[in-house]
């Protein structure tokens, strides 16, 4: 693991709880910006710590409309210090599955686009941004969803625009993450 993660995990545990006895971490940007990739290798280096993506929140029919259903199954419980319990989307069978555990581990990262919006900063201990331009990122999440999905990208691409512009959460960043040829770099977020 990359000297730069490894710092900001020890950074993030010395943060004081944000969510109960949680520290709550988000990691927001654009679609494609390697939001999954680098909460899983933040995660690994945090010993585990438990990565709610917030795919498993959207839908079809809600894809940032979703603050509603996330606020009771998963913030509440764990401001209270119990396990959170959602049930994620299954994009491809458009419904609901069965309820999944979230426990109320030190350290909980949301990753996902909207991580840092306005409804859910309150209960972040840490914002990070994935630093990649917008248009960058798009080509990568198109390419690796492939031309079965190119219906789902026309549709996506402006309404991230539209959640972006009046719910931006690169301002509020704490930390900007720009991905290297080989690791991360961590840099001052704009707040």
């Amino acid at each position: 693991m990359g000297t730069a993660i490894r710092q900001l995990a020890a950074r993030l545990r010395r943060l004081p709880p944000s969510c109960g006895p949680v520290r709550l971490v988000g990691v927001d940007g654009h679609a494609g910006s390697g939001k999954s990739t680098f909460a899983g290798r933040l995660a690994e280096e945090l010993g585990g710590a438990p990565v709610l993506h917030l795919d498993d929140i959207a839908s079809h029919d809600e894809l940032f409309d979703w603050t509603a259903r996330l606020l009771p199954q998963v913030i509440e419980p764990l401001r209270h210090g119990r396990a959170a319990h959602y049930s994620p989307y299954d994009w491809r069978a458009r419904r609901f599955g069965p309820p999944r555990p979230l426990p109320p581990a030190p350290v909980v990262l949301i990753e996902g686009v909207g991580a840092g919006r306005r409804a859910l900063r309150p209960y972040l201990a840490c914002l990070l941004w994935m630093e990649l331009p917008p248009e960058e990122a798009w080509a990568r999440g198109r390419s690796r969803d492939g031309a079965e999905q190119r219906e789902f990208w026309d549709r996506w691409v402006p309404a991230e625009l539209r959640h972006f512009t009046d719910d931006p959460s690169r301002p509020h960043a704490d930390l900007l993450v720009r991905q290297l040829t080989e690791g991360y770099e961590i840099l001052p977020g704009l707040k």
